[in-house]
C-alpha cells in the first residue's frame, strides 16, 4: 500500500466522521439535560475537543498546498484581529461574518478552519480557557454550514446569506449559553435554562445584528476577490 493510498483512505475516514461529530455535540447536550447528568460539563467538553481535533486532523490529512492555506490563514487572521479591534463593543464581532464568507466561497472545511482558528488565536489576547474549544466549535460550525449551504441555489442570493448569518448567530449564542448552563448551574432545571438563555438574549441579538451588518459590507466584494484568487491560483475546495 502506497503512502498516497493511505492518505486517501485517511481523508475518506475523516470526511465520513465530520457530520457525526458535529451532530454528537447537540445530541450529548440534550442527553445530559434529559437525564440530569452531573458530569455534563466535563463530558460535553470532551466531545467538543474531540470534534475540533477531528476537523484539524481532517484538514491536515487533506495535505493542502500553500496556495490552499494562505486564503484560509489570511481570513482567520483578519477575523481574529477584527474581534480584538471591536473588543470594547460587547458582542459586536466580525468573526461570524468572515467565517460565513469563507465557508460560502472557499468550502465548508475552510469555513470551519477560519472560525476555529480565529477563536483560538484571538483568545491569546482575551485569555484561553475551557471556553476556547466551545468557541472554536461554534464559530467553526457557522463556517462549515455556510459551506454546505453554498451549493444550494437559494444560498446564491445575498439576502439568504444575511438571513443565515442572523440565525446562525443565535445558534452560536445557544451553544455558548449551553456551555455556561452546564458548567456553572447545578442542578440544571428548566427554570435555570430559561433564565440563562433569557439573560443572554439581548447580547445574542446584538451579535446577530452585527453579523448581518458585517456581511452586508464584506459579502459581495470579498466573495468576488476570493473567487478571483481561486481561479487564478487553482485553489480547490478540500
Amino acid at each position: 500500500m502506497t503512502a498516497s493510498t493511505t492518505g486517501t483512505k485517511r481523508q475518506r475516514v475523516f470526511a465520513a466522521l465530520e457530520v457525526p461529530s458535529i451532530v454528537a455535540i447537540p445530541a450529548v447536550l440534550v442527553a445530559c439535560a434529559v437525564n440530569g447528568v452531573q458530569a455534563a460539563a466535563g463530558l460535553t467538553l470532551l466531545v467538543v475537543v474531540l470534534c475540533v481535533g477531528l476537523f484539524l486532523a481532517s484538514y491536515e490529512a487533506s495535505r493542502p498546498a500553500l496556495r490552499q492555506v494562505m486564503p484560509t490563514a489570511t481570513l482567520a487572521g483578519l477575523a481574529a484581529a477584527g474581534r480584538i479591534l471591536f473588543a470594547p463593543i460587547p458582542d459586536v464581532k466580525p468573526v461570524s461574518a468572515i467565517a460565513i464568507v469563507a465557508g460560502a466561497t472557499l468550502g465548508r472545511r475552510e469555513g470551519f478552519m477560519v472560525g476555529a482558528l480565529a477563536a483560538l488565536v484571538s483568545n491569546f489576547f482575551f485569555g484561553q480557557g475551557v471556553w476556547t474549544p466551545w468557541q472554536m466549535y461554534a464559530w467553526g460550525l457557522m463556517g462549515y454550514v455556510a459551506g454546505a449551504l453554498a451549493s444550494t441555489k437559494l444560498f446564491r442570493r445575498p439576502w439568504a446569506v444575511l438571513l443565515y448569518g442572523f440565525l446562525a448567530s443565535f445558534g452560536y449564542g445557544f451553544l455558548m449559553n449551553s456551555w455556561t448552563l452546564f458548567s456553572f448551574v447545578q442542578p440544571v432545571t428548566w427554570q435555570a435554562a430559561l433564565a440563562t438563555y433569557g439573560a443572554a438574549l439581548a447580547f445574542d441579538a446584538t451579535h446577530a445584528v452585527s453579523t448581518v451588518a458585517f456581511l452586508s459590507v464584506t459579502l459581495l466584494p470579498w466573495q468576488k476577490e476570493l473567487r478571483r484568487i481561486r481561479q487564478k491560483y487553482g485553489v480547490r475546495e478540500l
